[in-house]
């Protein structure tokens, strides 16, 4: 049985069993302790947003949000720096954020192949903001996960109004785990 479609025609999630978080299966992640929530909005004033696409069978995706703060990211840059731990993978954004040493958007996740709509629809999101109508330049960090076993990657379903729902849910406290 298929679970019920949302209003946008999207299958909601079904609900299932608790999965253990990671370290409580026993891997550990770097050497420090975690904070209280063991999640990044454990640090003040991170705030993590969230659209799960399931359809049918065949797409388990998602887009994820990372606001570093409550504010226009671009009009209060904050002190970044990409360590890359797989060169495989999409990220658009690096060479700027290496450079510069500066993030001036939200950090997207995403599917692999869905990288470039997410960056081009936070660009588009971004741009329409009152705050931002004299900017004409604008550098997105958009990182992938690879959902290719979990989903069709080539039909790409992230769309704006997935990114546009991740940025607008942003909140800090526990990060829903899917």
């Amino acid at each position: 049985m298929l679970p019920p479609a949302d209003a946008t025609g999207q299958e909601a999630r079904p609900a299932g069993e608790e999965r253990p978080r990671a370290r409580e299966a026993g891997v550990l992640i770097g050497r420090l302790p975690t904070g209280p929530l063991n999640a990044i909005t454990d640090v003040p004033g991170v705030r993590v947003g969230h659209r799960t696409v399931w359809v049918g069978d065949s797409i388990r995706t998602g887009v994820t949000a990372i606001l570093p703060h409550g504010d226009n990211v671009f009009e209060r840059r904050v002190r970044a720096a990409i360590a890359v731990g797989n060169g495989f993978g999409k990220l658009v954004g690096l060479s700027q954020v290496n450079e510069l040493g500066e993030l001036e958007t939200p950090i997207l996740l995403t599917g692999t192949l869905s990288v470039f709509r997410a960056a081009d629809a936070l660009l588009d999101t971004l741009l329409s903001l009152p705050a931002n109508a004299d900017v004409r330049s604008m550098n997105p960090v958009v990182g992938e996960t690879n959902d290719g076993y979990l989903s069709d990657i080539r039909v790409r379903p992230i769309h704006p109004e997935h990114v546009r729902e991740a940025l607008r849910t942003a909140a800090d406290g526990p990060v829903e785990e899917l």
